[in-house]
C-alpha cells in the first residue's frame, strides 16, 4: 500500500491531504473523499482511509479547512488512478455534515456515507437536486443529534426526492467510531466497537451497490 501527504490550494492557504491506494494496480479504480471529525486531519481519517484502500478503492483523506471540501472533491477526481465517473465521500462528525452538503448542492459522486454527523442545515435540499445516493449512520443514544434532526433530514430528503436511507444504532452515542472519543471525558460522546464495525460493514455493502 502507498501513502503520501498531498498538497492543495485555497486560495494562499495550503490544505494538506493523505492519500492512500494500492500502487500494485494500475486499472483506475473508485475514490473516496474522507472527511474528517472537527479537529481536522488526524489518525482516525488516515486510518480510515488505508482501510479503504485495503479494499482496492483510491481514499483521500482530506483538510476540512478553508474551502477544504470542494477542493478536497477537485482533487479526488483528478487523481489519475481515480475513475472520475466513480466517486464518493464519507465523513465523521463535521466531515460528514460537510459531505451531505455536497450531496445538496448535487455535486457529481455516486454516493455520501456519514457516521456520527450533524443533520441539519441554513439550504435545505431542492427537489431532483441531490445526486448521489446517501446512507446516514446514527447513534439512537446521540444527544448532539437527536430523534427530531433525524425525521427533519428524512423529510428534507424525501420532499428533494433523493435515494436514502438512516441506520441508528442502539445504545450508541456520538463518536461511536472514534477509539479515542473517551479519552474526551465528555457524556455525549463515547466509541462502540460493535456499532463501528456494523456501520463500517454497511458502508462497504453501499459501495458494492453504488459502483456495481
Amino acid at each position: 500500500m502507498k501513502t503520501e501527504t498531498v498538497e492543495y490550494k485555497d486560495g494562499n492557504v495550503t490544505l494538506r491531504g493523505y492519500v492512500a491506494l494500492d500502487d500494485a494496480k494500475s486499472s483506475k479504480r473508485p475514490g473516496i473523499l474522507v472527511m474528517p471529525e472537527a479537529l481536522g486531519l488526524g489518525a482516525h481519517a488516515k486510518q480510515r482511509a488505508e482501510r479503504l484502500a485495503a479494499l482496492g478503492y483510491v481514499a483521500l483523506a482530506g483538510d476540512p479547512y478553508g474551502n477544504g471540501l470542494e477542493l478536497g472533491l477537485d482533487k479526488s477526481l483528478s487523481m489519475p488512478q481515480v475513475d472520475s465517473s466513480r466517486v464518493a465521500a464519507i465523513g465523521y462528525c463535521m466531515g460528514g455534515s460537510f459531505g451531505l452538503e455536497l450531496a445538496r448542492d448535487g455535486a457529481p459522486i455516486k454516493g455520501v456515507v456519514t457516521f456520527h454527523s450533524g443533520l441539519q442545515t441554513q439550504r435545505p435540499a431542492a427537489a431532483g437536486e441531490v445526486k448521489a445516493k446517501i446512507l446516514v449512520n446514527t447513534g439512537a443514544d446521540d444527544p448532539l443529534v437527536p430523534f427530531e434532526q433525524i425525521g427533519a433530514f428524512a423529510n428534507e430528503m424525501t420532499k428533494a426526492g433523493a435515494d436514502w436511507q438512516i441506520i441508528s444504532y442502539g445504545g450508541t452515542k456520538h463518536s461511536f467510531t472514534n477509539p479515542e472519543a473517551n479519552k474526551n471525558q465528555m457524556p455525549a460522546l463515547a466509541y462502540n466497537k460493535l456499532s463501528d464495525q456494523r456501520s463500517w460493514n454497511a458502508m462497504v455493502s453501499f459501495f458494492n451497490e453504488i459502483f456495481a
